[in-house]
């Protein structure tokens, strides 16, 4: 099929050009390329409160949500002179100027460049090595699903009150459950995954049966995994109301607690996500108005240490081999060596 011709859009002040803007990116119901950027423009003040000054990652599709993913850290040589980048290094002493959404058109601009996920970091550009953000990752392994997602967010919700912290919970547009906290800008990325850890050892103690904190799939069983490496520098996770790269063309959405009960993830979708936002607004809009004190986690993680034996736990593999780490070797492998 011949491209259709681009269009502009006037969006706040800002022209953004939309290429191809008939182009089927999602097969399910045939939405298209400017269904995508208009989904954007309807979620406007949701998505740009979940990106606002963060570096981010994009997830290209340019043939479609089915078609190749281009994950790209680096914005584009060339782009409008409007668009803002926050710059991030890495162990290796490179750098990457990524995008920093400051307003809707960026984003709209992003998606005309075939981002369908937006993966920003949990740190703001005025800060980028101490996060205001833990991510807990509720992550149902083969055999699990959705349901035991909900029934596990039920005990995490009941320690964050514990806690005395507010969560604010999301689909993750798939079979999960994503839970932000706000954190108080002190403490580093080791910091908090550590606490991370800790907390989801908690769960884990809490409700053995329904909960993992293996690291290696092979001894995670049924169960729901707390990714706690998803706390680790450079790994992200979709936003709040980010678009994800399938046929269905679902949604990363946020949901009260109490919908959490019973809401079917498969209905957030790029057609239904608007009207839901126009009734409800962003359930996510009081996010930043506390910042947490991370000290009872990390006490945890203290005593976990020291009265528990529960140091460490391994790292993604293209991580470097950090200080206090397990032997990162797949427990089967290491029976055959030993």
């Amino acid at each position: 099929m011949a491209a259709t011709p681009a269009i502009e859009l006037e969006i706040e002040g800002r022209t953004v050009r939309v290429s191809n803007p008939d182009k089927v990116y999602f097969s399910t119901h045939g939405q298209t390329k400017l269904d995508l950027v208009n989904y954007y423009l309807a979620v406007s003040p949701g998505i740009v409160r979940a990106l606002f000054e963060r570096p981010c990652m994009l997830q290209r599709f340019p043939d479609g949500a089915e078609g190749e993913a281009i994950y790209q850290k680096r914005v584009p040589e060339h782009h409008p002179d409007w668009v803002e980048t926050a710059r991030v290094t890495f162990p290796s002493g490179r750098h990457a100027d990524e995008l920093c959404v400051t307003e809707i058109a960026s984003v709209a601009w992003a998606a005309n460049l075939g981002t369908i996920v937006f993966h920003p970091w949990p740190s703001r550009r005025g800060d980028v090595e101490h996060p205001d953000e833990m991510r807990i990752d509720l992550d149902p392994q083969p055999g699990t699903d959705f349901d035991d997602a909900r029934r596990v967010a039920g005990t995490v919700h009941e320690y964050l009150d514990e806690l005395g912290y507010i969560g604010f919970p999301k689909s993750s547009g798939g079979r999960g459950i994503h839970i932000y906290v706000r954190l108080q800008p002190r403490w580093t990325f080791t910091q908090i995954r550590r606490a991370v850890l800790a907390f989801s050892r908690e769960i884990e103690r809490r409700i053995p049966d329904e909960v993992t904190t293996n690291w290696w799939k092979e001894e995670r069983g049924v169960k729901v995994f707390l990714d706690y490496n998803q706390n680790a520098r450079d790994r992200t996770i979709a936003a709040a109301y980010s678009v994800r790269a399938n046929p269905r063309a679902t949604v990363s959405t946020p949901v009260t607690w109490l919908e959490l009960e019973d809401v079917e993830p498969n209905d957030f979708t790029i057609s239904s996500v608007p009207q839901r936002f126009a009734q409800l607004g962003d359930l996510h809009a009081a996010i930043d108005d506390v910042e947490h004190d991370l000290t009872p986690l990390i006490e945890l993680a203290d005593k976990d240490e020291r009265d528990r034996g529960l140091g460490d736990a391994p790292y993604p593999p293209n991580f470097p081999k950090m200080e206090g780490e397990p032997a990162r070797v797949q427990p089967s492998r290491a029976k055959k060596k030993d």
